[in-house]
């Protein structure tokens, strides 16, 4: 150890939240193995928290925690003469003594372009044989670091429903031997749907956590932004991967603006656009002409050209709010989702005042349960059940002069939200509508 500074819980959370998913990764590759992968690295974590503070914190604190992991995993391997396979434990050893801490640094020590552990991780996890519910909690458990209560929060479902999910799919990677690979070029495009959903869910996650005091996590936003660079790379023909990118990057640009000195919520409306990254914006702007050009819309193509819209808008009442709602009917018309309406009533109370956008949002109410088939019922369900729902109609009301129904709607809002910078800045929006001080809750 060369760091004598002493490291803190939180710093150890920090190294934990950067690190899991990779570590993980890696593991996963060496042992084939998912459960004694995260058993072993979770031991790593927990051997930290009792070491660091006191020998201080590693020079790579990723290499200490792998092969602090694969040690302990060489052992149990040993000790276990259920697991008594001799292939296994000279892969393992021969693994150990070719990888120290400077290694760890340089992942892909394969030959190939798309040798990455962790990209190589999310195909096994989002493999067809597993449920696309189970494919992305599958992800976020293993590559984002999350617990599995936060992965309910986020999907909006009992804990031991979704720790369950997880087990079962587990168990079905294991069962099945599914191979801890990139598929090949042929059965890439069929995984391609469910990957990209799950790089945009672990996006989202870093950009507005579903819990926790903090309203973001960078280090999930950077890790998905970084998998999906590498997707390209991977498939640079198809445009949905072109049009992810572009929509990550042109949201995360709006990142610095978002956050208050304070670390509290600032809305779109009220970001100082200056201090958006022009840079992501340049980057996202140019990937969105090249998705134009090639002239193959899909839904992160389209939500990716929302934004280049928005971003494109020096000041809020430059934003071409027309343009925007149009896109939205582009949107809905390939993804007619109740969260793609609801984004769309947003734009339209710029185009055609808050009374029609709350009818729109009213019949969005009105209409769950009652369109055919089971997916969109359950869909419209989860609307209902969102605080970003409520949000909408609170504002809605709060601007037509109907303060009794928006305090309501705020407080739906608030019950639901699980982030708590969300709930503060819910409760300051009501605060203000009530009359009260702003520190009211």
């Amino acid at each position: 150890m060369s760091t004598t500074k002493p490291v803190t819980d939180a710093r150890i959370g920090e190294i934990f939240r950067e690190e899991y998913g990779r570590a993980v990764a890696v593991l996963t590759r060496t042992f084939g193995d998912l459960d004694l992968a995260e058993d072993t690295v979770q031991d790593a974590f927990t051997i930290a928290v009792r070491r660091w503070p006191i020998d201080g914190v590693p020079p790579s604190p990723a290499g200490w925690i792998i092969t602090t992991a694969r040690n302990r995993g060489i052992d149990r391997i040993r000790r276990e003469s259920r697991r008594d396979s001799k292939h296994a434990e000279a892969a393992a050893l021969a693994e150990q003594t070719r990888t120290d801490d400077s290694e760890v640094d340089d992942e892909d020590h394969e030959a190939g372009p798309v040798t990455d552990d962790r990209l190589r991780l999310i195909f096994t996890c989002c493999h067809p044989a597993l449920a696309p519910t189970a494919q992305v909690a599958l992800t976020l458990r293993l590559l984002g670091g999350l617990s599995t209560p936060e992965i309910a929060r986020a999907f909006l479902v009992p804990e031991a429903t979704m720790a369950q999910r997880i087990v079962r799919a587990k168990s079905k990677i294991k069962g099945a031997r599914i191979p801890n690979r990139i598929p090949t070029d042929a059965d890439l495009p069929d995984r391609l749907r469910t990957v990209l959903a799950v790089l945009y869910l672990i996006f989202n996650e870093g950009y507005t956590a579903s819990s926790g005091d903090s309203l973001v996590r960078d280090d999930l936003s950077a890790e998905a932004i970084r998998l999906t660079r590498l997707l390209l790379g991977l498939m640079p023909d198809e445009p949905e991967v072109r049009g992810l990118l572009a929509l990550m990057l042109l949201t995360q640009a709006r990142r610095p603006a978002r956050i208050g000195a304070d670390g509290e919520l600032v809305p779109l409306a009220e970001q100082e656009r200056s201090r958006w990254d022009t840079e992501l914006i340049a980057t996202g702007h140019d990937l969105v002409l090249q998705c134009i050009r090639r002239n193959q819309p899909g839904p992160y193509q389209l939500q990716a050209a929302i934004n280049a819209v928005h971003t494109d808008a020096k000041r809020l009442e430059d934003t071409d709010w027309r343009q925007i709602v149009l896109l939205y009917d582009q949107l809905l018309a390939i993804s007619p989702t109740p969260m793609v309406e609801l984004n769309r009533a947003i734009a339209l109370a710029e185009v055609e005042g808050p009374e029609v956008a709350l009818g729109y949002v009213e019949a969005l109410r009105q209409a769950q349960g009652s369109t055919s088939g089971p997916g969109r019922r359950m869909e419209q369900g989860l609307l209902e059940r969102s605080h970003l729902f409520h949000t909408v109609r609170a504002d809605l009301l709060r601007r037509l002069g109907q303060p009794a129904e928006a305090l309501e709607a705020y407080d739906q809002a608030i019950a639901l939200a699980t982030n708590a910078a969300e709930q503060r800045f819910l409760q300051r929006r009501r605060a203000e509508l009530s009359g009260l001080l702003p520190n009211a809750g």
